[in-house]
């Protein structure tokens, strides 16, 4: 879904028809911006060129099916986008949407002052260039030698929990000879000694992979084991949509000793399917959070589950909607009591955008971490500490490219 569509569709005070489009709208951004004028620091500087690329993410472990989708494999080749000024400046990020997409519009911004595309204390200034919105921020960093959460209005970074979103059917593989439970927690155990705290199991195996009984069966012993041989961190659980609300309810009832932290996507989002899961754990007495909104999200229906208290944590992903989106969207969320944690599966570097997100706005339960390393990215600014994921204080989003482009 196109940015503009989204944010009118969600109608939480956000409208694209504010953004800036050109000379005529300059005095209706001023006031949107608080009567600031544009970093002055940032006029110095002039889009010179624009490079794409990919850089090759690794991950620890064959990661395996979900119960919607086959074998994610060892790690994405993301593309990317650099945006180098005349002065020398550099900054990079992954690219939003295709690079066809954006190479039809990277002569618009040659030669542009970056003031003209980007201002600190709002995003990037034109919805037209969302595909390199992630990279502007990261630009406007490294000009003014602040990191990206600092733009955001904090020196220092909020912090919160950071979750292994790498927990899947991993038990079912090989094909030829599934490995079993102890997989899953081998798995855990890996993820417990890089730092995570909290661990996400996928679950839904009766959906598509085994017979909807005993996929049932697997989910629950699966949540019991994890629960069990690691009291000290929280269960987080996401069902694709692979369940109906009666259903999902049959795997609640499977696991009464576990204290959930959340469940996400356990069907596909209706006000009647939410009504009936948000009333039984209410009667059950369970305490978790009601997460959704990753998949095809449809805003006007957010909207409506959050209005109602059926939703508490917004998914949306980070790149999906764009990060200058995400920093106009927390404060309505926070108006409606409602919690973010974007969506960052794929590659660690949302997790990294994520981040800065949380630490500059904060209202952030938890951040997906996806476990990478990669020869083409330092990413060693980035901390875990006390199961917290602790962003880099250096200048845009801390992680200088190691290769050339």
């Amino acid at each position: 879904m196109k940015r503009r569509t989204f944010l009118q569709a969600l109608n939480l005070g956000i409208a694209s028809a504010t953004l800036y489009h050109g000379v005529g709208n300059a005095m209706s951004l001023t006031a949107i911006l608080g009567g600031s004028l544009p970093d002055r620091e940032l006029s110095y500087h002039r889009i010179q060129e624009i490079k794409y690329s990919t850089v090759q993410m690794k991950y620890p472990r064959l990661v395996g099916k979900n119960a919607r989708l086959n074998l994610h494999g060892y790690g994405p080749n993301v593309e990317i986008c650099a945006i180098k000024t005349d002065k020398g400046a550099m900054g990079w990020a992954s690219l939003r949407g295709s690079r066809k997409d954006a190479e039809q519009i990277e002569v618009e911004l040659i030669g542009k002052k970056v003031s003209e595309l980007f201002a600190s204390n709002f995003g990037t200034l034109n919805d037209r260039y969302i595909a390199f919105d992630i990279a502007l921020h990261d630009l406007a960093g490294v000009i003014l030698q602040k990191p990206v959460y600092e733009l955001l209005g904090r020196k220092k970074p909020y912090t919160t929990d950071y979750y292994s979103g790498m927990i899947y059917f991993d038990d079912l593989e090989p094909s030829e000879k599934p490995s079993g439970i102890a997989r899953i927690l081998e798995e855990c155990r890996y993820d417990y000694e890089v730092g995570y705290r909290q661990f996400k199991l996928k679950i839904g195996r009766g959906h598509k992979w085994m017979p909807f009984k005993e996929g049932l069966q697997r989910d629950i012993d699966v949540t019991n084991a994890v629960a069990n041989a690691f009291p000290d961190c929280g269960i987080l659980v996401d069902g694709n949509n692979g369940f109906t609300a009666d259903q999902f309810i049959q795997y609640l009832k499977g696991i009464p000793s576990v204290n959930l932290f959340w469940i996400e996507e356990p069907f596909h989002e209706t006000v009647s399917d939410y009504e009936k899961l948000r009333n039984y754990i209410k009667t059950a007495g369970i305490g978790t959070l009601l997460a959704d909104g990753e998949a095809d999200p449809d805003p006007v229906l957010l909207k409506e589950l959050f209005e109602k208290k059926l939703l508490d944590v917004h998914l949306t992903d980070i790149e999906g909607l764009g990060f200058t989106n995400w920093r106009g969207l927390m404060p309505e969320l926070k108006k409606l009591g409602v919690q973010a944690s974007p969506h960052a599966w794929g590659s660690l570097l949302k997790s990294y955008y994520t981040a800065h997100l949380a630490g500059g706005l904060g209202n952030t339960v938890t951040i997906e971490g996806v476990t990478s390393t990669s020869e083409e990215v330092d990413l060693s600014g980035y901390k875990i500490q006390d199961g917290k994921l602790i962003p880099s204080p250096a200048a845009g989003f801390g992680m200088p490219l190691l290769k050339k482009i």
